[in-house]
């Protein structure tokens, strides 16, 4: 049974992150303004000053969803192949199976870093998204995605018996 649930777990990770990024893609125009408002820090009343320059270039944005659309991908990539992994060592003895984690522990990882290394620390911290309506409401769901699969992280890489 714990097996089957982390194969599961697993696989909604892979699932997220690949719809993450597919409706990125769905709504490239909205999700590159997005960006580059975010990173304009534009309509920042309560935090004015910044320790460091606004992204300004759209070119630079359109580069910065880049990254988050391939992390999303990549993280969706490596948890689909860990769910794989899993599902085939589901039978096999505990060690065996805790050696096929690799892969599910990895796209989880890499889930946790994109939303809050790169959307909370970046985005929340530097960026201070949390300043705007729109910039909250994403910092918000990041903190959501990324404790998801920080939770996920943390239940397949409880060893197996």
């Amino acid at each position: 049974m714990n097996r089957s649930i982390k194969i599961l777990i697993t696989l909604s990770s892979a699932c997220m992150c690949i719809f993450y990024a597919l409706q990125n893609l769905a709504n490239l125009d909205a999700a590159t303004g997005f960006v580059s408002y975010v990173t304009g820090m534009a309509d920042h009343a309560v935090y004015p000053q910044h320790i460091g320059p606004a992204i300004s270039s759209p070119m630079l944005a359109g580069v910065m969803l880049a990254v988050i659309v391939a992390l999303e991908f990549i993280a969706g990539a490596l948890s689909l192949r860990g769910a794989w992994d899993l599902l085939r060592a589901r039978t096999a003895p505990a060690e065996s199976f805790n050696n096929a984690k690799t892969y599910a522990l990895a796209g989880t990882g890499v889930a946790v870093f994109l939303w809050f290394g790169i959307f909370g620390a970046i985005g929340g911290a530097y960026f201070q998204m949390w300043q705007t309506e729109a910039g909250a409401n994403a910092l918000q769901g990041a903190f959501q995605y990324a404790m998801l699969n920080g939770l996920a992280w943390i239940i397949i890489a409880q060893d197996d018996r």
